[in-house]
């Protein structure tokens, strides 16, 4: 039996009826007022489905079972256009002037033109030398902001029981901001350098690329005895590819075609919190 779970903040009956015709579901369950559940639909129909869905701007998800969430064991995020409304080395580069040059670089290697994530993060990093430190500061107190529903989908797991990894590409000054701020378990990202009150230009010790990304939920992983299918994973960027092909749960969250095409599900228009409405939750109530 096949479910399709469909979300998106503008979900209107129309909407509903339409594709619920095509997929032929026996029957339709209200979620929230931004998702519903179809029940029992025809899997022959998933890419004449998908289409419409995508036509509709409605995000959906096809599930042979809805499992509790406490089942699952691990949540992992990236940061930067995930979790947060930013990239925040394009931010920093803003304070000096060069927000143009460096998030050029940051598109292409997150559109996955660019494949050595290491050496792309060195040429932006080298952009910022002679950046006030207290820049970092600036860009977390007003351009920083959580991407809707980050709060409710990270306190849900959390009473679930699963530990939250967050693993970025970025920069540590923030990921430890955001650790103490939301409880996390463990947070992992690159170091800048600064001496005299400035970025150097440098990032220190080894840099946490796709493959690290990986490397730090597969370690949790083994931690934890946490096999694909309970995992749940989100990114934005090509740099998550690695990461993603861990969990079963692969989100691509507002993510560039090449992640959007590889993950299992896609959230285009809805929150993180959405990520939710994929399980069966107790004293969540359905109506």
């Amino acid at each position: 039996m096949t479910h399709l779970i469909l979300q998106a903040p503008n979900l209107n009956t129309e909407r509903i009826e339409n594709i619920a015709a095509v997929a032929r579901a026996r029957g339709v369950q209200n979620l929230s007022t931004t998702a519903v559940r179809l029940l029992d639909i025809d899997p022959g129909e998933s890419q004449e489905l998908k289409q419409l869905c995508d036509n509709l701007h409605v995000d959906y998800a096809f599930l042979d079972e809805v499992r509790p969430l406490h089942e699952c064991k691990i949540l992992a995020m990236d940061m930067d256009s995930t979790l947060i409304n930013i990239e925040c080395i394009d931010e920093i580069a803003d304070m000096a002037g060069r927000k143009a040059q460096v998030s050029a670089i940051t598109e292409a290697a997150m559109r996955g033109e660019i494949t050595d994530f290491a050496e792309s993060l060195r040429r932006r990093v080298a952009l910022l030398e002679g950046v006030p430190a207290t820049a970092l500061e600036q860009v977390y107190e007003e351009r920083l902001r959580l991407n809707a529903g980050a709060e409710t989908l990270i306190q849900a797991a959390k009473k679930a029981g699963l530990k939250i990894l967050l693993v970025s590409g970025g920069f540590t000054f923030f990921t430890e901001k955001l650790k103490q701020r939301l409880g996390l378990d463990q947070a992992h990202a690159n170091l800048l350098e600064t001496a005299n009150g400035v970025l150097t230009g440098k990032v220190l010790g080894d840099i946490v690329d796709a493959q690290g990304k990986a490397q730090r939920l597969q370690d949790l992983a083994r931690e934890t005895d946490a096999q694909a299918h309970q995992i749940i994973a989100l990114g934005d960027g090509a740099n998550d590819l690695k990461m993603l092909a861990l969990a079963d749960y692969s989100v691509a969250y507002r993510a560039k075609p090449v992640v959007r095409a590889q993950a299992n599900f896609a959230l285009n228009v809805s929150g993180l919190d959405a990520v939710l409405n994929w399980f069966d939750i107790p004293g969540v109530v359905k109506y």
